[in-house]
């Protein structure tokens, strides 16, 4: 009988998933500052900027992706927290098939 391989590529998506939800709001900050610099626009907290990308007005949307950058309060320690369960879930995982492997072969 052959070994069933490990399902590194499981928890490899899982791992992107936590990580991506972890950082979400770091990225829509950097996305509006990206393009706020592109165009010359200001973008604050304090209020809604006219912002002319492409043509129409992009203000609002640069607002309100600047001011999503506030849940990185919860989700950066939300998301090290589950990098922490997701590690010791692996190696739980990965000890248990590793002795799983060793019983079949004997």
């Amino acid at each position: 009988m052959t070994p069933r391989r490990f399902p590194w590529l499981v928890y490899a998506i899982i791992l992107g998933a936590i990580l991506l939800f972890a950082a979400a709001p770091l990225l829509s900050v950097y996305f509006t500052y990206l393009v706020a610099d592109a165009h010359g626009c200001t973008v604050n907290e304090a209020s809604v900027h006219p912002c002319m990308v492409l043509g129409s007005d992009w203000g609002g949307l640069l607002y309100f992706t600047g001011v999503m950058g506030w849940f990185g309060l919860a989700t950066l320690p939300l998301g090290g927290g589950a990098v922490i369960v997701w590690l010791v879930v692996v190696i739980i995982h990965y000890i248990a098939w590793r002795r799983a492997q060793n019983t079949e072969s004997e």
